[in-house]
C-alpha cells in the first residue's frame, strides 16, 4: 500500500494569543508556567516538548527532509501564551511553586514577576470528591448550574482581560473520588437537569468541563477522572464543535510500561507478573493516600497491559498475568517520587527471566511539557476544525480515549505514528506507512 496522497486539511494559523487555563494550579501547573516563563528568558530549552522541540521526517527517506513540528504545523509561540487558572488555595503562582518546592529557589526568582500576576480564581470544589485537601478559595452557588455559569464568566473575563485570540482548559487539579457512571451522565439533557438540581453523581471536573464546551473552548482531561469522557459532555463537544482529549497525563510508571510492554509482545515473550508500587511526597500523592482516589488513578493504571498485549489473542503469553499497582504517600520524598517494577517473563520452553526496573523520576518534571504539548495540540486541532474526541493525542495519556466500539491503542510507538501522521495530514504531507519497499524495486501500489 502506497503511503497515503497529501491532504487538503486547512488550518487556521496561531495568530494572536492562546490564553491556557488551569483549574489547579499546583506542582504540575506551576512547573510548566515557571518553565514557559523561563524559556521566554532564554535561560531554558523546552526539553520534553515535541510541539516545541520535536522534529519529524517528512517524505521519504533519501530525501533527508527531518523539520522541526513547529515548522510544519503552526503554534503558539513562547511568548504568544499566557496562563490563568482556578485553586481552592490563594497563593499565587509564585508562592504555588515555592510550596511545591519542585524547582529551585534561584530559577524560580527569575521569572517571579509573571508568576506573581498569575492569582487563581476561586475554584468550583467539593469536599465529598477528594477527600484529603480543603481550602478557602471555592466558590458558592445555590446550583450546579450556578457554579457552571460562575466558571463560564470567569472564562470570559480571562479571555478579555489578556486579549486572548483563542483558550484551552487543562484539568491539573487533584484526583477525585472513583464514581460509575450513571443515568445523569447519559445525555446533555439529563447532565444539565442534573446541574439544576444538584446532581450528587456531578463532580467538580465534570461542571468545568461543561463551562469551558459551552464556551466552545476546546478542554483536555490531565486527571484519571471521569469528565469529558462522559456520553453527555461527549455529545456537547459534538454540538459546540469542540476538541477533547484524556484522560490522565501519561508520565513515570506507566510510560515505562507502554514502552516496555510492546518490546516483551513483539518479542513474543511471556508474562505472568507485573508488579508496580510508587512513593510519592507531593500534594497529588497526599489526595491518592483516600482510596476513592487511588481507585480512579488505579483504573487507568490497569488498563494498560491488557490492550497492549491482547490475552485473548495469545491466552498462552499473557491470559494468566498478575498485574498489581501501589502508590504509597511518603512526605519527605515530595515530588521526587520513586517507582520499582518488578516483571516476571518466561521464555523458549517456558524458561522465567525478571527484569527489575527502579525510576527514580521528578514527577512534574515528566508533567509539565506533556501538560503543554496537550495544550498546544489540542489548540491546533481546533484551529483545523476537529470536534469530538482526538484519539491522535492518545501518546500523552494514560486511558486514551476513543469512538464508541473501539479499543485504546496503548502502545507509546503506534501511538507517535499516529500523532506524527496526523501532523502530516494537516501540513497537506504524504502519510508514512515504513513499508520501504520502493527502496527494493517494489512498486508499493502493487503490494497486498
Amino acid at each position: 500500500m502506497a503511503p497515503t496522497s497529501k491532504s487538503n486539511a486547512k488550518v487556521k494559523p496561531a495568530e494572536g494569543k492562546l490564553g491556557i487555563l488551569m483549574p489547579g494550579l499546583g506542582a504540575v501547573a506551576t512547573t510548566m508556567i515557571a518553565g514557559v516563563e523561563a524559556i521566554k528568558q532564554d535561560i531554558a530549552k523546552p526539553i520534553g516538548s515535541l510541539a516545541w522541540m520535536g522534529k519529524m521526517r517528512l517524505g521519504k527517506r533519501n530525501e533527508n527532509r527531518m523539520e522541526n513540528i513547529r515548522d510544519v504545523v503552526s503554534f503558539s509561540r513562547p511568548d504568544q501564551v499566557v496562563f490563568g487558572g482556578w485553586d481552592i488555595f490563594k497563593d499565587n503562582a509564585y508562592e504555588s511553586a515555592l510550596n511545591a518546592k519542585v524547582l529551585e529557589p534561584a530559577l524560580l526568582e527569575k521569572v517571579r514577576p509573571a508568576l506573581e500576576k498569575i492569582q487563581p480564581m476561586a475554584a468550583v470544589f467539593d469536599p465529598e470528591f477528594v477527600k484529603r485537601i480543603n481550602g478557602p478559595n471555592v466558590k458558592k452557588g445555590k446550583s450546579k448550574m450556578d457554579l457552571a455559569d460562575q466558571l463560564r464568566e470567569d472564562i470570559r473575563r480571562f479571555s478579555r482581560e489578556n486579549n486572548c485570540s483563542r483558550l484551552v482548559v487543562l484539568w491539573c487539579a487533584s484526583t477525585e473520588t472513583y464514581i460509575p457512571l450513571g443515568d445523569v451522565h447519559s445525555t446533555l439533557d439529563k447532565f444539565e437537569a442534573g446541574l439544576r438540581t444538584n446532581d450528587p453523581g456531578i463532580a467538580p471536573s465534570m461542571i468545568y468541563t461543561y463551562a469551558a464546551l459551552m464556551e466552545g473552548v476546546p478542554y483536555a482531561n490531565g486527571s484519571p477522572n471521569q469528565s469529558v469522557e462522559l456520553p453527555a459532555l461527549q455529545e456537547l463537544s459534538r454540538i459546540k464543535g469542540v476538541p477533547i482529549a484524556g484522560s490522565d497525563f501519561k508520565t513515570g510508571q506507566t510510560l515505562i510500561k507502554t514502552v516496555l510492554a510492546p518490546g516483551l509482545k513483539a518479542r513474543l515473550l511471556g508474562l505472568s507478573g507485573w508488579y508496580s508500587t510508587n512513593i510519592l511526597g507531593n500534594r497529588d500523592g497526599e489526595v491518592l493516600d483516600d482510596p476513592g482516589s487511588f481507585k480512579s488513578k488505579e483504573i487507568t493504571k490497569l488498563s494498560v497491559l491488557d490492550q497492549i498485549l491482547q490475552p485473548e489473542q495469545y491466552p498462552e503469553l499473557y491470559g494468566d498475568v498478575h498485574h498489581v499497582v501501589r502508590i504509597n504517600y511518603y512526605p519527605p520524598r515530595g515530588d521526587n517520587k520513586e517507582g520499582w517494577d518488578n516483571i516476571d517473563i518466561f521464555g523458549w520452553l517456558g524458561y522465567p527471566m525478571q527484569i527489575k526496573v527502579n525510576f527514580l523520576c521528578r514527577d512534574s518534571i515528566l508533567a509539565a511539557p506533556v501538560a503543554l504539548d496537550i495544550a498546544l495540540f489540542i489548540d491546533l486541532a481546533s484551529r483545523a476544525g476537529f470536534s469530538g474526541v482526538q484519539e491522535w493525542m492518545s501518546f500523552y495519556f494514560k486511558s486514551p480515549m476513543v469512538a464508541p466500539g473501539l479499543k485504546p491503542e496503548h502502545d507509546l510507538f503506534v501511538q507517535q505514528l499516529k500523532l506524527q501522521n496526523t501532523l502530516r495530514f494537516l501540513a497537506g504531507e504524504e502519510l508514512i506507512n515504513h513499508l520501504g519497499l520502493t527502496y527494493y524495486g517494489v512498486d508499493e501500489s502493487d503490494a497486498r
